[in-house]
Order: C-alpha cells, then sequence, then structure tokens
C-alpha cells in the first residue's frame, strides 16, 4: 500500500501517477517497467516515489487493488436481472458484465488478468489471491440470497458453491484462447479486436453447464 505520504498529495497528483504507472504496467513487460520512466511520465522526483511506496511491486499492487474496486463499482452499477428472477440468468449477466468491464477497461484487465496468467509477474499468487478472495466473498453473498429465496437448493454449502464458480470462471481464461484459438500473446502487445458474440456464447455454455450439471439424467 502507498504511504500516508502519498494520499497527502492532491488528488489530481495522485491520478497521475496512477495513470502513468498503468500504462507502462499494460503496455510493457513487469520485467521492463522501470520506476525511472514512471517518474519521468508523471514528472516526480525519483526519491519522491520511494516516499509515496516501496518499489515496483508496491506499487502495480496497489494498482490490483484500484481495479478490483473499480470493476466491484462497475458491476454494482450495471443493469443485471434480479436473483428473484433466477440465479442462474444473474449469474451469466454477471459473467457478460465483467467482460463488458474488461473490454472497457484495458489497462486494467492488463494489470489484473492478462500479465499475471501471461506475462512475467513474480508475485503472480498474490494478484491470484486478492482478485479471488474479493470475488468469493461476492458470489457467496449471492449464492446465500438464493438459497433464502429458494433459487438454489439448501443443501448447497455457498463457500464451496462460490469456490466452484470463481475457480472454473477463473479458468475460463485459459480456456477461451485456446478453445476460440486467440492468441494472447498478441492481446497483451497489441489492441487486438475479440469475438465478443464467441466469448458471451462460452460463458453461456458454461452456466448451462453448471445449472445443469454434467451427470446424466
Amino acid at each position: 500500500m502507498p504511504t500516508q505520504t502519498f494520499f497527502n498529495l492532491p488528488e489530481a497528483k495522485q491520478q497521475i501517477i496512477i495513470e502513468k504507472s498503468l500504462e507502462q504496467f499494460a503496455n510493457h513487460s513487469y520485467e521492463a517497467v522501470s520506476i525511472s520512466r514512471i517518474v519521468q511520465e508523471a514528472r516526480i522526483a525519483k526519491g519522491s516515489f520511494y516516499q509515496y511506496f516501496e518499489g515496483k511491486e508496491d506499487l502495480y499492487l496497489y494498482l490490483v487493488d484500484i481495479g478490483i474496486a473499480r470493476q466491484k463499482f462497475f458491476i454494482e452499477n450495471a443493469d443485471l436481472p434480479p436473483i428473484e428472477n433466477g440465479f442462474f440468468p444473474y449469474l451469466r449477466s454477471l459473467l457478460k458484465t465483467s467482460l463488458d468491464f474488461q473490454i472497457s477497461h484495458p489497462h486494467f484487465t492488463q494489470i489484473l488478468f492478462r500479465l499475471p496468467n501471461y506475462g512475467d509477474i513474480p508475485f503472480r499468487d498474490e494478484v491470484f489471491h486478492r482478485t479471488k478472495a474479493v470475488s468469493i466473498a461476492f458470489i457467496k453473498e449471492k449464492i446465500e440470497y438464493a438459497i433464502a429465496l429458494g433459487q438454489l437448493p439448501k443443501y448447497l454449502n455457498p463457500d464451496m458453491v462460490a469456490f466452484m464458480i470463481v475457480t472454473l470462471g477463473n479458468e475460463l481464461r485459459q480456456f477461451i484462447p485456446r478453445h476460440l484459438g486467440i492468441k494472447v500473446e498478441k492481446l497483451v502487445k497489441e489492441d487486438t479486436p475479440l469475438d465478443v458474440n464467441a466469448i458471451n456464447q462460452t460463458l453461456d455454455d458454461f452456466v448451462s453447464t453448471l445449472e445443469k450439471g454434467i451427470g446424466k439424467d
């Protein structure tokens, strides 16, 4: 986390540092990003940077926390169907809204997902821990509410189901590129268009599998 000295800066100055840092991490490998370049772009002294952050990892993890908060805000303000109309339609819309966030916030997509999964982040487990913990807590609350409404059976363990949905959802980030022939390396380096309809169909199939199960009737 940044020091109090960082938070004492004017908000506009904080935002400049955040934006320039995001640009560097989103457009370069973690190893290639230099503090010198960030402070040059943000127009601050290099010595001042170390009054704000312990180092590059501390800065990156702060950007992760910001990205998590932005995604949560994006989802909470999206026009999702009420769970009262069914848990699985809600889940389907939730996953597609998460995709909308990733498309509309490409820098945060790099920070939160692509670089930890496909880049050279040396502390990827910490990034995964932070993103997964928030997602599990969020979806567990929705599962418990759906159970209370009778949308899901009472015998379900909300902790286990939330863990399963989030874990499988995360693994979709590995499955979708292979399934659709997407070259993730190009996505990291270039602004490559995505076949959103094909991705949404995969998300539909994923939710349908969760809803219907894989056992024979």
